[in-house]
């Protein structure tokens, strides 16, 4: 991968594509690391993921926040106002889906959802359990117990095909 500002290679890994098995080779247990939102109002969607998922602002700006928690997980938001169009159904992501630590971690993240009239359902599949709802921009976000390590996923679950 190259590194954009000056166009070299990162240390001397090869460029994609410059050997025959540089596209059979996948690069094994990548990790999520940031998710981008783009929001209505942030100061909304600040309290909204604080109260949810315990996420803390690291760094603002006045239209944009970084949100981490001690996993190392990170939530960019960026406020586009009021009059911003969110397509659901189009290209891009349609909805985040968090792992709570504890059954007691769901049921706290049910309440918050409840109190906020942001609930939408819950359901529970293939040996685990989720509760999703809305954020103050209508964006769908789950969190679900146990996560993908504790309770390996056997089918894709039928709630992505209604968003």
């Amino acid at each position: 991968m190259g590194n954009q500002a000056t166009g070299k290679n990162i240390g001397s890994a090869p460029r994609a594509g410059s050997t025959p098995d540089a596209l059979s080779t996948p690069v094994r247990d990548m990790r999520l690391a940031s998710i981008a939102l783009y929001v209505f109002s942030l100061d909304d969607s600040v309290s909204f993921y604080r109260d949810l998922l315990g996420l803390e602002v690291s760094l603002r700006t006045s239209t944009g926040a970084l949100m981490v928690n001690s996993g190392g997980s990170q939530l960019y938001l960026r406020s586009l106002g009021d009059a911003a169009v969110h397509a659901p159904g189009g290209i891009g992501f349609q909805c985040m889906i968090w792992t709570a630590p504890s059954v007691e971690g769901l049921q706290q993240c049910e309440d918050v959802l409840r109190k906020r009239d942001a609930h939408v359902t819950t359901c529970n599949a293939d040996g685990f359990v989720w509760v999703e709802g809305r954020d103050p921009s209508g964006v769908p976000v789950m969190v679900s117990y146990p996560g993908p390590g504790e309770a390996m996923r056997k089918e894709i679950i039928s709630r992505i095909y209604s968003w």
